[in-house]
């Protein structure tokens, strides 16, 4: 097996070429061409019927509410909307595939020709990069297999596997980049940018919960190297990465290994790969097949789709603010810069802190909780900070202890701690754990007493004059309170009981 190389080495002799295709499931009630639920996390096969089975007899009717869904994607992402267009069948076995083969748009999307500007932080600043989008087309979903009896969950080294077709025929959207040039070693950081900002924008128009965990947003990404001035090289395709995280780590992996294969006088092959969250690596799937494989062909049974430019017009009119609009109105609000902002952006965090304003924390104290400590935790378990199990209630309530006295900064991380360990609310981790600060000056002098008798050599520094020696008392105290003093209290009664003027 061909050693990877290492990444700085890799983006400084190859230039990294790569292309995003994201498929977003829609929200509508029914499926794209009958009228079964979509309700996540059904009884399996039980949300199904002869036109989403494919059964013999059974004829499709289109979803106008998935039509009207995809046009206002389109138009969101600065398309084209067309004036014509037609479905087609791409035909290709697969078990999750009832049908034998998929509607969906080949040669004639309903979108084409848009683009997206994302922002990076960088050493230097933020850096803007656009996207340009070849097309925005509808499909439908296939269903799901489980693999069972291996290790990975996966096919290879399975027992048997199952398959659930309640998720065959829901409205599919998938929405594809031109090869995307010139971001250098940023190329990773630019992929995750591009699909935060594409889960923003579809979640502010409301046609998609976007859950990457539930499969309602999936991402494939498309790698190729090349040395500078060269011509592009041969491109890889790894399939439904399913965080903004692991998109990142995906193609700085994919970078990292063709790097490897290209140096060592290798071919990188044109094949599907999987990426594997616990080894942050990629494993070959299936040679990628090209497109006059799948036998397209219009689908019979579907007439042409003719948008009505007047209507097209009034959706337009319609959309809700844009992401990039609505992160300048906040940062103005919140009186952050443009570092600040692409700081929250990046890390995934900017709804989470506007959740947590609006349950009435100040912006700066969201801020410090979001993008620091809960970050902090949630790049430790290789998890998204909003599936840490903290609300924006939850920190509410622990900002109300802190201002009341009742906790500090260093209680608060522990607060955390047991909620995320699934201890209860914060009054309950605070009750159950004791972490309330000790106010009592009873306690204090009680404590400040002991740590004077250990190190009395302190207490004469303190009033020969030398005060910041008062640190080492302050010291002993917080420890033997487990860091419940208030640490400002402390020094105050340490230098009353000394007799000695701050």
């Amino acid at each position: 097996m061909t050693e990877s190389m290492p990444y700085a080495e890799a983006v400084t002799e190859f230039e990294p070429v790569i292309g995003l295709e994201v498929h977003v499931e829609l929200g509508t009630e029914s499926k794209m061409f009958c009228s079964c639920p979509t309700t996540f996390g059904a009884e399996p096969n039980t949300q199904v019927c002869p036109v989403c089975l494919g059964l013999p007899g059974s004829m499709p009717v289109m979803n106008g509410a998935a039509i009207e869904s995809i046009i206002r994607m389109g138009l969101a992402l600065n398309c084209s909307v067309v004036e014509w267009c037609r479905m087609a069948r791409k035909n290709y076995f697969y078990p999750d595939m009832p049908k034998d083969y998929q509607v969906s748009q080949y040669d004639e999307p309903i979108c084409v020709d848009g683009y997206l500007d994302v922002t990076v932080t960088t050493d230097d600043g933020p850096r803007v990069f656009r996207v340009e989008i070849e097309r925005v087309h509808m499909e439908e979903d296939t269903g799901k297999l489980t693999h069972a009896g291996g290790a990975t969950g996966r096919i290879h080294g399975a027992d048997y596997s199952l398959v659930d077709y309640n998720r065959a025929g829901i409205p599919l959207v998938e929405i594809v980049t031109k090869p995307v040039t010139g971001t250098g070693a940023l190329a990773p950081e630019v992929a995750r940018a591009y699909v935060t900002e594409l889960r923003d924008i579809m979640r502010g128009l409301g046609v998609s919960d976007v859950k990457m965990e539930e499969g309602s947003l999936r991402c494939d990404a498309n790698v190729s190297l090349n040395r500078p001035g060269a011509d592009w090289g041969t491109r890889s395709e790894t399939k439904n990465v399913n965080s903004l995280r692991s998109v990142e780590r995906a193609v700085r992996s994919e970078i990292e290994r063709q790097a490897g294969v290209l140096a060592a006088g290798g071919r990188v092959t044109q094949e599907t790969r999987h990426f594997h969250e616990d080894t942050g690596q990629t494993t070959p799937g299936r040679s990628k097949e090209q497109a006059e494989d799948y036998r397209y062909f219009p689908e019979p049974d579907l007439v042409p789709i003719a948008p009505d430019p007047a209507w097209v017009e009034e959706l337009r009119a319609s959309l809700p603010e844009q992401p990039s609009i609505h992160r300048a109105r906040l940062a103005e609000q919140w009186g952050i810069g443009d570092f600040e902002m692409a700081t929250l952006v990046n890390a995934g965090v900017l709804g989470l802190v506007e959740e947590t304003v609006a349950a009435g924390v100040s912006p700066d104290a969201a801020r410090k909780w979001w993008a620091g400590e809960l970050t902090r935790v949630a790049n430790e378990r290789e998890v998204e900070p909003g599936e840490l199990g903290v609300s924006p209630t939850d920190i509410g309530r622990i900002e109300e202890l802190i201002a009341s006295g009742s906790l500090n900064d260093k209680l608060a991380r522990q607060v955390f701690e047991g909620i995320m360990a699934g201890e209860g609310s914060a009054d309950e981790v605070v009750a159950a754990r004791g972490l309330a600060v000790v106010s009592d000056d009873g306690a204090l002098l009680a404590a400040i007493d002991e740590a004077l008798a250990a190190q009395p050599d302190i207490a004469e520094k303190i009033k020969a004059g030398k005060v910041q020696a008062a640190g080492a008392i302050v010291g002993a105290v917080m420890k033997a309170t487990r860091g419940q003093a208030d640490a400002g209290k402390v020094r105050e009664l340490l230098l009353e009981r000394l007799g000695v003027a701050e």
